[in-house]
């Protein structure tokens, strides 16, 4: 049945325009307003969705065409968004580029077309005035098929700057000006080596900065024309995701309730939403626990999963939690699974930075000053407790560590780049670790694989 949902897509021409001050600040002056707003961040990113999060109380999730598969993303969207007045989609990059080698796919563009939802574009204007009317023409006409709906008009400098603005605008394009958000350093979220600091980092700092992104968009944009326009979406023909049925054309849930726990807190707070729920759905009881302050894993441990995060910046707290990493050593000397991608696979090596780790893998981590960030097509070369191999799966890096050794004996993926075919990750009948981060509603074989190898806690 048709499902109708208030929705919008934030885009802007460029990386650098504001997007998540934008729509962070838009999903909470809505939900000052009373609205239950479900929050969206198109491609794999990690960090704006914690913001999100905070905005809006509900948990922020991605929406990526190239790991989920373009038919998956309106119940997708419609999943998060259930018992919700609208949704709010921040995009990736700029709202054409999709990704490297696939022209539109993945781009904010090709997301927005799949939702049926209109597009307002987020434009810096801190250095133009009359250009922004050209600017604006371009990206309303370069694809018919994406509906441009409006313009925010972001780190505006005056009364008069806006005035000039609107003014080339309204004789322009026709393309509604629905805000004009003034410069305030004082809402800049600050930066490190992979991008924003992480919401979990900041605690109460993050909270301000939320709300002050909120009182600005509050103060510069007209939320009931936004309103008009999300309600102006054409109902959704999709059903809703739903884990449980992913899981039940697998065979259905493990018996015996096996618990998984799963790291957490500030040095591991990357992962999709729906990794937990999928493992939920497969019948494992998820057990959250945090490596910085956690001396033990959580009672009845049958497998645990790692992922990404920022333990570098965490190296020597995680490496004085001594007590945790012999229970992580031990639980894999017991033959229990063990999967960590990222920051997990860090974690695991012999030591990070200097630092000592938990010892379970034979490699060494340390920093490095080159960004290694893109979609991989990957397949699995090895069997693991994750994948069996000639598994293919599309996954993303986003790192600035090496391993060292890159791979063990038995590694995890292979796939092509530009520098020809590679290797890496480390795999065992017991263990799947590696640097490439895997959205398991893409692919929720793997959740149901690993459930199937966890001992059972009866």
């Amino acid at each position: 049945m048709p499902h109708s949902l208030p929705r919008v897509v934030l885009a802007a021409p460029s990386s650098g325009s504001g997007k998540t001050t934008v729509a962070t600040g838009l999903m909470a002056a809505l939900t000052a307003r009373g609205l239950a707003v479900s929050p969206h961040k198109v491609g794999p990113d990690y960090i704006d969705p914690g913001y999100h999060a905070l905005a809006t109380g509900r948990p922020g999730r991605n929406l990526d065409a190239f790991l989920c598969g373009p038919e998956r993303l309106p119940g997708l969207l419609l999943h998060g968004a259930v018992g919700a007045d609208i949704a709010v989609v921040e995009g990736v990059m700029g709202m054409f580029d999709g990704a490297a080698g696939r022209g539109e796919f993945a781009s904010t563009a090709h997301v927005a077309k799949l939702l049926r939802a209109p597009v307002v574009l987020v434009v810096d204007a801190s250095s133009q005035s009359r250009s922004v009317a050209a600017l604006v023409h371009g990206f309303a006409s370069w694809d018919p098929e994406v509906r441009l709906g409006g313009v925010i008009l972001n780190r505006v400098a005056s009364d008069r700057h806006e005035e000039l603005l609107r003014d080339a605008l309204e004789a322009g394009e026709g393309v509604p000006v629905l805000g004009a958000v003034r410069r305030q350093a004082e809402v800049v979220t600050p930066s490190r080596h992979l991008g924003l600091i992480p919401a979990v980092e900041r605690d109460a700092e993050a909270l301000r900065a939320v709300r002050d992104m909120g009182e600005l968009i509050r103060a510069g944009v007209d939320l009931e024309a936004l309103l008009a326009l999300a309600r102006s979406a054409p109902p959704l023909t999709a059903e809703p995701w739903d884990a449980g049925a992913e899981i039940a054309a697998l065979g259905g849930p493990v018996p015996g309730r096996p618990v998984v726990a799963l790291a957490s807190g500030a040095a591991f707070s990357f992962s999709y939403a729906e990794n937990a729920e999928l493992l939920t759905a497969a019948g494992a009881e998820v057990a959250p626990f945090d490596p910085l302050r956690d001396e033990k894993l959580p009672e009845g441990t049958s497998a645990l999963v790692i992922g990404g995060g920022f333990p570098e910046v965490y190296a020597e707290r995680l490496s004085g939690n001594t007590a945790l990493r012999e229970s992580v050593r031990a639980l894999a000397a017991s033959g229990a699974p063990l999967v960590a991608e990222c920051a997990g696979l860090l974690y695991l090596a012999r030591s990070l930075d200097g630092a000592p780790m938990c010892g379970v893998l034979d490699a060494e981590a340390r920093m490095t000053e080159r960004l290694t960030l893109g979609y991989r097509e990957a397949v699995a070369l090895s069997d693991s407790p994750l994948a069996a191999a000639g598994t293919r799966l599309n996954g993303h890096e986003f790192h600035r560590t090496v391993c060292e050794p890159g791979g063990g004996p038995a590694p995890a993926w292979g796939w092509r780049s530009t520098d020809g075919p590679r290797t890496e990750g480390f795999t065992s009948p017991t263990l799947h670790a590696s640097y490439l981060h895997l959205h398991w509603a893409g692919a929720p074989q793997l959740p149901y694989r690993l459930l199937t190898h966890a001992p059972l806690s009866g």
